[in-house]
């Protein structure tokens, strides 16, 4: 008799959680408080002087957060097709998903380049530093998922289309961990974009 049909007979019953869903979660927890400490700290230390729609106006973070959405749409609908025992698609899809998210990596450290180059360093204020830091952790955390990426479809093009299913567990957790990211991308940049000084400004006239 399983361990889970044990537990079941009392009454704290166990979860119906798989153990990659549970090992996102964690990371869910520990990266959250890491990405907030970011957050609270770009808040409390934006210079004055500095114009906070610079790095807004960059075109090139909105192609990025396009590609972010496209690659967290295509891993949900990888996911929402194994459900339905539709799997014709199930290995394109997946490479779009890895494409997508190495484009992404590809345009974030292009930003970079374009930033340096224009004098915006790490070290030019916290303004910066704050952003450097948050899309390099983030990328760093695209990087893990690739990692993971990378073991799950060497699996599935091994796989016959019949056997997919199998892979089912780790495909939801993955697409999991992806929507997560695509999450606090937006967190960040939401954040930039309602505590610039136009925005601030113009709640100012609102109220005022």
């Amino acid at each position: 008799e399983s361990q889970a049909l044990i537990d079941n007979k009392h009454v704290g019953k166990t979860f119906g959680v798989t153990n990659q869903m549970s090992a996102v979660i964690i990371i869910f927890g520990i990266s959250t408080a890491i990405f907030s400490l970011i957050f609270t700290a770009y808040l409390y230390s934006i210079p004055p002087e500095q114009d906070t729609t610079l790095i807004l106006k960059n075109k090139l973070l909105w192609i990025n957060t396009l590609v972010l959405i496209f690659v967290t749409f295509y891993f949900n609908k990888i996911r929402s097709d194994l459900e339905k025992n539709i799997t014709n698609k199930i290995k394109l899809n997946i490479i779009i998903v890895g494409g997508l998210s190495y484009l992404f990596l590809f345009l974030q450290i292009l930003f970079w380049f374009q930033l340096m180059n224009d004098g915006y360093f790490v070290s030019k204020n916290t303004y910066f530093s704050s952003y450097y830091f948050f899309t390099g952790l983030h990328g760093i955390h695209l990087l893990g998922g690739l990692f993971f990426w990378g073991k799950v479809s060497s699996r599935i093009f091994s796989l016959p289309e019949t056997e997919f299913v199998n892979e089912r567990k780790n495909i939801n957790a993955l697409s999991v961990y992806w929507l997560f990211l695509f999450i606090v991308w937006l967190a960040f940049f939401g954040l930039m974009f309602m505590f610039n000084d136009a925005v601030i400004a113009w709640c100012k006239e609102l109220i005022s």
